[in-house]
Parts: C-alpha cells; sequence; structure tokens
C-alpha cells in the first residue's frame, strides 16, 4: 500500500530538486565562461599569427628557376594580395613588370604602358611584403642608381636582414624596361632579356618600390638590390636601370621574416635550379643601365 507523502518528503524533493537546478547552472555558467576563455585564446593565436605576416617577406618561386626560362606559375595575383600591398614580381610569360603599391597592382608592359592587374592573372616569380616603413630619411642630388645604393647601404645596420623601400621621388632623369610576353617553349631569362624594350623619362615624379635581399640568398632572389618605378599619374614605369634623383623620400620596413611558396606543377619541378647563375643575373639585371 503506498504511503502518504509527508511534509518533510515534499521539503526533501523540493531540496533536491533545487540542487540539481542549482548544479546545472552552475555547470552551464562555467561552460559559458569556458567557451569565453577559448574563443578569447583563439582570437589571440590569430592576432599574432596577422602580427607575425605584417612583418613578413612573402616569396613565391626562385630567381634561378626564372633565369632557367621557368616563366609560368600557379599563383595568383589575388593569393599574391593576401601576402603583401606592396611588391615586385613579373607575369606569366615575363609578361612585362609587376609592381604592388597601397595594395594595387600593376602590370608594366613592353608597350610602355602601365596597366591594372587583375585577380585571376598569374605570376613566376614575386616578392611583396605588408609594408610598415620602420625608418624614413631624405636624399639629395643621387647621380645614379649606384650612388643610391651605396648611400642606402651606408645607412643601414643590417645587411644581413631583408629591406624592403618604398621611395618617393622627383626624378631627372630614369632608364627603365620590360620585356615582351615570351612563348613556349621558353628561352633563358638572359636570352629573353636581349629583346627587352628601354624607356628614357626625364623630369617625372613617382615611386621606386623593391627590396634588398641579403647576399646569402643568392639563387633564391636577386642578392643586393632590386627596384621598380611607377610614375605618379600611373601611365610608365618598369625595372629600374638606371637614374638621376634630384630628391627623395625614403622609407625603409627591415625584417627578419621571410616565406616561401613553390610552385606546385609545372616545369619548376623538373628544372635544375641549382646551378650557379649569378653572371646571367648580372646580365639581365644591370643590362642597359650603362
Amino acid at each position: 500500500m503506498r504511503g502518504n507523502l509527508t511534509a518533510a518528503d515534499a521539503d526533501d524533493k523540493s531540496d533536491g530538486f533545487s540542487l540539481r537546478l542549482n548544479t546545472s547552472r552552475l555547470i552551464t555558467s562555467r561552460m559559458n565562461i569556458l567557451r569565453r576563455l577559448l574563443l578569447l585564446l583563439l582570437l589571440a593565436v590569430l592576432a599574432q599569427g596577422c602580427a607575425a605576416r605584417r612583418g613578413e617577406v612573402f616569396q613565391y618561386a626562385t630567381i634561378n628557376s626564372l633565369l632557367a626560362g621557368v616563366f609560368d606559375g600557379d599563383l595568383t595575383i589575388a593569393e599574391l594580395k593576401r601576402h603583401g600591398d606592396l611588391g615586385i614580381g613579373t607575369f606569366n610569360g615575363i609578361d612585362g613588370e609587376l609592381m604592388a603599391l597601397d595594395g594595387r597592382f600593376y602590370q608594366i608592359r613592353s608597350d610602355g604602358h602601365v596597366y591594372p592587374a587583375t585577380d585571376t592573372m598569374r605570376t613566376p616569380f614575386a616578392t611583396v611584403t605588408h609594408f610598415e616603413p620602420t625608418r624614413t630619411l631624405v636624399l639629395t642630388n643621387v647621380p645614379s642608381l649606384h650612388a643610391l645604393e651605396q648611400q642606402l647601404d651606408a645607412l643601414l645596420p643590417n645587411k644581413n636582414a631583408f629591406q624592403a623601400f618604398r621611395i618617393e621621388a622627383e626624378v631627372e632623369q630614369l632608364k627603365t624596361r620590360a620585356v615582351p610576353r615570351q612563348q613556349p617553349p621558353y628561352p633563358t631569362l638572359a636570352d629573353a632579356a636581349k629583346k627587352q624594350n628601354v624607356f628614357e623619362l626625364k623630369k617625372v615624379t613617382g615611386t621606386f618600390v623593391g627590396f634588398r635581399t641579403p647576399d646569402f640568398m643568392s639563387g633564391l632572389n636577386v642578392p643586393g638590390y632590386h627596384l621598380h618605378f611607377l610614375t605618379a599619374d600611373r601611365q610608365a614605369g618598369g625595372h629600374v636601370l638606371d637614374c638621376i634623383i634630384r630628391r627623395a623620400e625614403v622609407r625603409i620596413a627591415e625584417t627578419t621574416q621571410f616565406l616561401m611558396k613553390l610552385p606546385e606543377a609545372g616545369a619548376f619541378q623538373n628544372t635544375d635550379i641549382a646551378r650557379d647563375r649569378a653572371a646571367e643575373l648580372q646580365q639581365v639585371e644591370k643590362n642597359g643601365s650603362r
């Protein structure tokens, strides 16, 4: 026979329900706190990763692969943009010079004109960074590209770090070049550069963009200085061969962080990029500068 429920029994059940309810609320509260902590931790990790990338030089492929005639890459301009807002390079087929400035990417073709680069275009070689200058200086009456390099070298404390440059300049004379688009089977870059178009500009204002790469990076990138130029009106420019500068405001970003991505398919996989191509590089980089 079922007994009658007393007041004490009711109180016990009520207390048990209340305990279970309070325990459930405590668990829920702790889980919410844990979720918030995990979210804060995730945001901190992401922020740290973004901060690291902000001071990083990103490079796609190697200068030796380009010298060897690997003129087609699989990296799109859209992907390249994620790694930097300032930089230099070229386009598939060596179809002109690539220059990135303020997050906008330009193609300076062998016809001497400047075109906006589309996100679907691809590059076989490029170097970019999220530019955050650590130093600014002013130079005046620089008589040549060689003199510019010497003056900058004298002011750089760390020759074994990467230096990214943005140089706003009033230029008396400027010599640039761009190589016409090549067709497969591709020649070496030295042979392709023999057909380059050279442009002479006088009394222009514009921006030099580029990098100084440590000498120990030979074979991976251009040791020393590599600069491209774009006029203020975005109408002309190219790979810099020589210059006479009246006044320049030089902004420098030094970094010891470097990230490289290699092509995942194509000619790069079976091309000899280990051989010493320093003589070829000197011919390509300085051809027409004297």
